[in-house]
């Protein structure tokens, strides 16, 4: 028999809040987190809105050596682990640590703190030549994505399989099928899963002006982010971070934790097509959609709720508009589907798992997140995307999806805790 997949506990750092409550309750106002960027001064780039996040590391508890040697998206990461450790119940120093591991995505990893050691080394680019004594001792940790997944182990003293998704914008969906998928073969009864990442950085900013992806609404940060909207016009730049204690159902059921869902199915293809470009017809998510359902012994018709990847930008938006009816059918045009990144931007490869946390807090609290600043429809996208205002729902499966350059695409579903699977 197949083992079962839970999630019993939930860290989120977002902008516009600090912990879950608060993303909760951004999400369900259908208030925006998009501001004009102030991390750095933004007036030389073409788009100069982002969602920041109020994140202090003194407050969150970190000590001064830590907030030293680890980057801000670590940072990130390890607070969400902490926060969804004491959300669990789970005891940690009672548990064989060989049976605990971790499961980290991230599209940029230290992008932050890489550049920052650039501009000081290099005096801001005006030197070739660097002094590398000047060299901060934690370079090797900025220069290995590894090092965020083993700081997160070190949290709980993981041995168990430890490691990093990198696979752009789909990294917080897939680093959480790969730990659903160590659980079921049994190499784990509970893994941290979830993604970080912290891309707010003048050089990530300009790779994304050069291609245009993301919007040039400077003029009216807090609604520039328009999925699905006819006037939309990229997406907008963000920072954050969810983790997830996911466990072995038995597990969680003989401890007598709180469960928020079971993670039924998961699936991800590649477009094999281009760097930046997606088919219209929406194919390769439609599959990966059809095989997520299929994992999950479910109908299209069971999905009571899409949480799109709904970027902002038009390519995106049609073509997974196009991969729903061609794996719902009619079914598509009854399914509620909506985009938090209207709210809280598209943090890369931490998003996929933001959005699992919205999911399972929607399935938790019978409500749907709506699409912020969706005002006319593009005609294109002609489904039922729950415009501004939360609405009331019982869920018991859900779908997310994610969409990433190089033609990554995944999908996951989410059921109510309890119902039992053949």
């Amino acid at each position: 028999m197949t083992r079962r997949v839970v999630i019993t506990g939930i860290g989120v750092r977002t902008p516009g809040g600090d912990g879950t409550k608060a993303f909760w309750k951004l999400l369900t106002s259908g208030r925006t987190a998009t501001r004009r960027l102030s991390f750095f001064d933004p007036s030389r780039y073409r788009s100069q809105v982002a969602a920041e996040a109020d994140f202090d590391p003194v407050h969150e508890g970190l000590s001064p050596l830590e907030i030293r040697r680890m980057d801000r998206a670590s940072q990130f990461a390890v607070v969400c682990a902490r926060d969804a450790i004491s959300d669990s119940g789970l005891q940690f120093e009672t548990f064989d640590p060989g049976r605990v591991g971790v499961s980290l995505g991230s599209a940029v990893a230290a992008a932050t703190s890489l550049e920052q050691e650039y501009l000081v080394l290099s005096d801001s680019g005006r030197n070739w030549l660097v002094d590398h004594a000047s060299l901060s001792p934690h370079m090797f940790d900025y220069l290995a994505p590894s090092a965020m997944p083993a700081e997160v182990a070190w949290t709980v003293a993981a041995e168990g399989p430890v490691t990093m998704v990198s696979n752009g914008c789909t990294s917080g969906i897939d680093s959480v099928g790969h730990a659903c998928q160590v659980i079921r073969e049994g190499s784990a009864d509970v893994m941290l899963a979830g993604a970080s990442d912290t891309p707010i950085t003048p050089i990530v900013v300009a790779s994304f002006d050069a291609i245009k992806a993301t919007t040039d609404r400077n003029d009216d940060p807090e609604h520039a982010s328009r999925p699905f909207d006819r006037t939309r016009n990229g997406f907008v730049l963000a920072e954050g971070a969810a983790m997830f204690v996911l466990e072995d159902h038995e597990h969680a059921r003989r401890r007598g934790a709180h469960i928020y869902a079971e993670i039924t199915g998961y699936a991800a293809r590649c477009n094999a097509y281009h760097m930046t470009g997606l088919k219209p017809d929406g194919r390769e998510m439609a599959e990966a959609i059809r095989a997520a359902l299929d994992e999950s012994r479910i109908d299209p018709t069971d999905i009571d709720y899409i949480n799109a990847h709904g970027s902002g930008t038009k390519q995106n938006d049609r073509h997974e508009t196009a991969a729903y009816k061609r794996s719902l059918g009619a079914h598509a045009y009854r399914a509620p589907v909506s985009s938090i990144k209207s709210m809280v931007g598209h943090s890369l490869g931490a998003i996929g798992s933001i959005e699992i946390a919205a999911c399972a807090l929607a399935i938790e609290n019978g409500v749907i997140p709506p699409t912020a600043n969706l005002h006319e429809a593009d005609p294109e996208c002609d489904l039922d995307y729950v415009p501004r205002t939360a609405r009331e729902k019982r869920l018991r499966s859900v779908l997310t999806v994610g969409s990433g350059f190089g033609g990554f695409q995944s999908a996951m579903v989410l059921r109510q805790a309890g119902g039992a699977r053949a």
